[in-house]
């Protein structure tokens, strides 16, 4: 009788165990969450399926290039479907990037290298995967190049997209 007990004792704090990890973890995805700070502004989001999965559509202006805004996309998944699949803590990595002129250009110090530099970062899971844009100046063609992609501390991905901003002027 007490082997029983004992057994079912262990099974229940082992279940107390697993409900109070897995509610830290949600706790401490939605702090991250509330705690990151962007430049960027929500213009759009698009309802894409009953689940709660959207697609965000943000704005970006460069903080070193007056004049220049990119819009980006990227797929937000919503809490049913994080409870479906099990991976509660990450977002997929796809994102679309579309960079225009919107108003008078002015390039401050920009990196000139061929690594260019962050422009925007957001956080698509706990830890380890971060969403980035990156701007690389081609001095040669005159044109700015914008670039987002996932950053993964093991896993790197070949998702990415790309738009340039043209610095030609006419006449000059």
């Amino acid at each position: 009788m007490e082997i029983g007990n004992s057994l079912r004792a262990g099974a229940y704090v082992s279940m107390k165990i697993n409900t109070y990890m897995t509610r830290l973890g949600a706790s401490a995805f939605f702090l991250l969450g509330c705690l990151s700070q962007s430049s960027a502004e929500t213009v759009g989001n698009v309802d894409v399926d009953w689940l709660g999965n959207d697609i965000v559509v943000e704005a970006v202006a460069d903080p070193k290039v007056k004049g220049v805004t990119c819009h980006l996309a990227y797929f937000e998944r919503g809490i049913i479907d994080r409870l479906q699949k099990g991976n509660w803590f990450e977002d997929p990595s796809n994102s679309s990037i579309s960079c225009r002129q919107t108003g008078p250009i002015e390039i401050g110090d920009i990196a000139r290298d061929d690594e260019g530099e962050t422009v925007f970062s957001e956080r698509r899971s706990v830890i380890f995967k971060t969403l980035k844009v990156k701007r690389i100046y081609d001095e040669a063609n005159k044109t700015l190049i914008y670039i987002s992609h996932a950053r993964d501390v093991q896993n790197g991905s070949a998702k990415m997209s790309m738009s340039t901003v043209p610095l030609y002027v006419p006449g000059s």
